[in-house]
């Protein structure tokens, strides 16, 4: 059993329309330490993105409404969030799959069903990255 890591004062949104998938994650990722913020399709995180900030987005690509790739987009097109790593969450794990999520800025793709060390650790190579690079004195828009 591995230890995990503490990522204790990460904002992560997990965006999915399976209630199984998103209690399995703010699980997993409470359990390190992270805030979890919890959305249930695009509409909804468009709506919760603002007011909580997140450092890291997780998003599932089917869902109603609108769609991961949509959804992502949008995330990536506005000046505040374009540089929220975003990892789109599938069950399916072809290469136009992920290919499509590249292009429209997502920084990692994670097959479903995920296991606890695999959404931790994709967590932990973002919170690594954005410790390292940290922008100083960045002007916000």
């Amino acid at each position: 059993m591995s230890q995990t890591p503490d990522l204790s004062g990460l904002k992560v949104m997990v965006i999915d329309d399976s209630n199984t998938i998103r209690r399995s994650a703010e699980i997993f990722l409470g359990q390190s330490g992270c805030e979890v913020i919890l959305a249930e399709d695009g509409f909804d995180a468009l709506s919760k993105i603002v007011d909580h900030d997140p450092d890291l987005v997780f998003c599932d690509i089917l869902m109603p409404r609108l769609d991961g790739y949509q959804t992502c987009a949008l995330i990536k097109k506005s000046p505040r969030f374009h540089a929220t790593p975003v990892i789109m969450l599938s069950s399916k794990d072809g290469l136009f799959d992920r290919a499509r999520g590249r292009m429209i800025g997502s920084e990692l793709y994670l097959t479903k069903p995920f296991t606890k060390d695999s959404l931790i650790a994709a967590v932990a190579r973002f919170a690594r990255r954005s410790a390292q690079s940290a922008p100083v004195g960045q002007a916000e828009r």
